[in-house]
């Protein structure tokens, strides 16, 4: 009999990833997500799912009551998707949210619980080469992040108090950003709505538009493909250990490998993308993550580059497999959009 595991936020842009990968590989999968309708996305696949406000510790009573294995608990509000700003839904979602998460593993007798933090937990470490040990003392940020991380460092709190009282491993796996194609090319900074980067490069390629490389070309930023995360995710429900925080990432790639892999990837061949060095522009913020723990203790292999990466975010942007419940790029961005940020 294959073990059963119930993902929470699985209409997510991780959780959707995780639901189909670990029923692809053989474990009994519930997704479970806050819409109210999967738009029979998931039934496509043989996956239950089914509505919950993890918010409201009575919405439980929904889900089975025996025989869980694991837990993968990706559910709760992300400064990326927040116009504006308010505490309350960070506070609500993750802490509340989590307590009641927690609950539900305890009274059906998970083995485990997965759940993400955030890297912004340990973005005073930023701005050199070093890689940044998984252990790291956790801090809170300035700036729009703050009250996100102290609810990610408080349901970090309430996971290891659950391990400590009651014996439920936990894999806490702090995340550098995880790569993927959504059809949304926008996110939210300081609640206002911007272009990812990395987006905004790609449409210029697909145009053969010029690509600024600004400052260092050298510089580093974590990188980790889709792929080798969902190695880290199975890994973790596998693994013989009582688990801990793990740092997910690959080992990093500089700014100019990816600014030339993504013309590489997205440039027609006759009406390729120049590439211009721009030095006096200012430089990008750089780290890297010591993934020594996650390699010794879960067993973890970076398999993907960002070259690789790049390749699959094409395929997916081709094949729109998660279109029933992320819908089109042309829900999210005009074509008159689209060729003004091309223009040269």
């Amino acid at each position: 009999m294959s073990k059963k595991v119930i993902v929470f936020g699985a209409t997510g842009n991780l959780g959707a990833h995780i639901s189909l990968h670990l029923k692809s590989i053989g474990y009994e999968v519930l997704a479970v997500g806050h819409r109210k309708n999967d738009n029979n996305f998931f039934e496509d696949y043989c996956i239950p799912y089914l509505s919950i406000d993890i918010e409201k510790a009575e919405e439980f009573e929904k889900l089975p009551k025996s025989g869980v294995f694991a837990v993968v608990h990706f559910a709760g509000v992300l400064p990326a998707v927040m116009k504006g700003f308010s505490a309350t839904p960070y506070i609500q979602s993750i802490i509340q949210g989590t307590q009641n998460v927690l609950e539900y593993t305890r009274s059906v007798k998970a083995d485990r619980i997965v759940f993400p933090q955030t890297l912004f937990d340990i973005s005073y470490l930023f701005g050199t080469k070093v890689p940044i040990p998984a252990d790291s003392l956790r801090r809170v940020p300035e700036g729009d992040h703050w009250m996100y991380v102290i609810a990610k460092n408080a349901a970090v709190e309430m996971i290891e108090h659950y391990y400590q009282e009651y014996g439920i491993k936990r894999f806490i796996l702090r995340l550098s950003r995880i790569y993927l194609y959504h059809p949304n090319p926008y996110t939210f900074t300081d609640g206002k709505k911007v272009m990812v980067s990395d987006r905004f490069l790609i449409y210029r390629a697909m145009k053969g538009a010029d690509i600024e490389m600004w400052g260092d070309p050298n510089r580093l930023l974590e990188t980790i493909c889709m792929k080798d995360f969902l190695q880290i995710v199975e890994k973790s429900l596998s693994a013989n250990v009582d688990g801990g925080i793990y740092n997910v990432g690959s080992g990093g790639s500089s700014l100019k490998e990816r600014i030339e892999g993504i013309v590489d990837v997205f440039s027609s061949k006759d009406h390729q993308s120049r590439i211009i060095e721009r030095p006096d522009k200012p430089n990008g913020t750089q780290f890297v993550l010591d993934i020594r723990k996650t390699v010794n203790e879960l067993g973890y292999v970076p398999h993907y580059s960002w070259h690789d990466y790049l390749l699959d975010f094409k395929k997916e942007m081709e094949e729109q497999r998660f279109a029933k419940i992320w819908g089109v790029e042309d829900d999210y961005i005009s074509k008159e959009d689209i060729s003004r940020i091309t223009m040269n």
